[in-house]
């Protein structure tokens, strides 16, 4: 049987993630027949203090990538985040998915209470059991930056809907 947390993270993520490329392939194609430069949604922001497109798919990966390698005991690679166009966001995407998809279930066997410590060391440390910490913490994070990079899109007019948002589950 597949262990819990392996089936709650590392095929979602997949999912999640393979749906934000395909929405960015739409957006890229979207740029070129409207004539808009593809750094100005890449750019894009619904509010002065939210982070671009850009970075909402970067930081998905990044959760991605970081939740998958804690609750597997693995280490959490760091990449650069210097993607600047839609071919090198899908590029990220296609190497998070690529670096989870090498954990097998039998990695995630105790998971569930691995110990967890998040930004350890500075004032923002938080301390938590595998399971809390992806579903109350990795998970939502990831979504939320999932669900922005789709709505800031559909903001800026790109025709895509729930199956879009979705990926191939």
């Amino acid at each position: 049987m597949t262990d819990a947390i392996y089936a709650s993270s590392v095929p979602v993520f997949r999912q999640m993630l393979g749906g934000l490329a395909a929405i960015l392939a739409k957006a890229e194609a979207h740029a070129v027949q409207k004539q808009i430069e593809p750094a100005a949604l890449i750019q894009a922001r619904l509010f002065p203090d939210m982070f671009p497109l850009g970075r909402q798919v970067q930081i998905a990966c990044d959760f991605a990538r970081g939740v998958s390698a804690r609750l597997a005991g693995a280490q959490v690679p760091k990449y650069d985040d210097s993607e600047q166009s839609f071919a090198e966001l899908r590029g990220l995407i296609a190497r998070s998915i690529d670096f989870i998809d090498g954990f097998s279930p039998a990695q995630f066997a105790d998971a569930a209470q691995r110990p967890i410590v998040t930004r350890p060391g500075t004032p923002k440390e938080r301390r938590f059991d595998g399971q809390s910490y992806l579903l109350s913490y990795g998970l939502p994070q990831f979504f939320f930056h999932v669900t922005t990079a789709y709505a800031l899109l559909r903001h800026n007019g790109l025709e895509i809907g729930k199956r879009d948002y979705m990926g191939q589950y």
